[in-house]
């Protein structure tokens, strides 16, 4: 009795075989992969966007100093609340403390382009009185003209916050432009740029506190005070402050820290990441659904065939790795593909916010992996249903 030769597929033929239904259903494939690319796309974008952001709010945070304080009187969302006069003398001399700068909110006044302007159109500008050393507390800077000095603090001149600036058509410093302050005409000699840290700069018009006393009756109080610690003290000096500012109600100072909010910011990011993450899997799980329908359908559709390769001997294990080698080939097409669209996604978005571009590496080996595991489990009922399928049967039925 002769033995039949065990049926055989060299690794080497395993590939073109797989790739039949590909080559020639070349639109089912291109949109069977595009929902496994659609998904790999957005965890990707999410993923590098999300880590550009967050690179960039570090890089944000390390440059403006965790180390900077704000004090006020604890009086909730309102207007600010004066502050004893001492504590303008008290809080530079607190342990840790290494520069201060007091500054009061004018409320009952502020500052118009001309005196023609209607008194309620003030634009959200408020008069802030301040000296000279509010830059270095800061680590400010100007974008034109001169900050406040030792001279000018005595006159009648101004320097704009930037947004304050914008509200009041002031460009630059051609031909000494002069604005309405409090019913009297002041002269601006600097604007400032953006401070992140300290947004009611950027609202304010910044006069110096001798001539405030003199044109408004300024009683010294401070408002607000700005505060710069040494870096490995910040949460020794921010105790020890609010008594420094008030001795007697310790409990009415407020001390926040700027670079706070920016650090917020990123914890919501990466909350939202979550979520964005969430439907990025989802859409990944809709692609993989889709593979294995497309796959199921090509099983029906090629029973013929099924049913002749089995008639010449081919054994179940071949059928099945060819329908599993095509779901895989799907699935990891999609996520090559949906891994450059993310990334596309992501320098788009960086460059349109000025951001370093990083991709994690993690994100894309993730994603290409998460597409050939959907590609081979989507393809993994199609492939056994396909090797099961009876030879007879497959080409009766063809």
């Amino acid at each position: 009795m002769t033995t039949l030769p065990t049926s055989r597929l060299r690794a080497a033929d395993l590939l073109p075989v797989a790739t039949i239904g590909l080559r020639t259903r070349r639109v089912r494939a291109v949109l069977s992969l595009l929902g496994v690319a659609i998904g790999i796309a957005a965890l990707v974008a999410v993923l590098g966007v999300t880590r550009s952001s967050q690179a960039d709010l570090l890089a944000r945070i390390d440059a403006l100093g965790t180390n900077l304080l704000s004090l006020t009187a604890n009086n909730g969302n309102g207007p600010e609340v004066p502050l004893p006069t001492t504590a303008a003398g008290m809080v530079p001399a607190t342990e840790g403390v290494v520069g201060a700068t007091a500054t009061s909110e004018l409320a009952s006044q502020h500052v118009y382009r001309s005196d023609q302007v209607e008194s309620f159109r003030h634009g959200g500008t408020t008069v802030r009185t301040t000296d000279p050393s509010l830059l270095s507390t800061l680590d400010g800077r100007l974008m034109r003209g001169t900050f406040l000095n030792e001279a000018t603090i005595q006159y009648p001149t101004t320097v704009l916050g930037n947004t304050a600036a914008h509200t009041l058509g002031v460009a630059d410093l051609a031909g000494n432009p002069r604005v309405w302050l409090g019913g009297r005409w002041y002269t601006v000699i600097g604007i400032l740029a953006p401070f992140e840290l300290a947004p009611e700069i950027d609202h304010s018009a910044l006069i110096g506190a001798p001539v405030a006393t003199a044109d408004f009756g300024f009683d010294g109080h401070p408002t607000r005070i700005y505060v710069r610690t040494d870096p490995d003290r910040t949460s020794a000096a921010a105790s020890l402050l609010p008594r420094a500012a008030n001795p007697r109600s310790p409990s009415q100072v407020r001390v926040s820290r700027p670079s706070d909010a920016l650090a917020t910011r990123l914890a919501v990011a990466g909350s939202t990441t979550t979520l964005f993450l969430g439907l990025g899997a989802v859409a990944l799980l809709v692609g993989g659904i889709g593979i294995a329908n497309v796959m199921v359908v090509s099983v029906l559709e090629r029973r013929s065939e099924i049913g002749l390769r089995r008639a010449l001997g081919a054994a179940r294990r071949h059928v099945a790795g060819q329908f599993l080698i095509e779901s895989l080939l799907l699935g990891t097409a999609g996520g090559a593909v949906g891994v450059l669209l993310g990334t596309g996604i992501t320098y788009v978005l960086a460059r349109q916010h000025d951001w370093q571009t990083l991709i994690p590496l993690s994100a894309v080996g993730a994603g290409l992996a998460a597409a050939a595991v959907i590609g081979t489990l989507a393809g993994l009922y199609p492939a056994l249903r396909a090797a099961h399928l009876s030879p007879t049967e497959a080409l009766r039925t063809a």
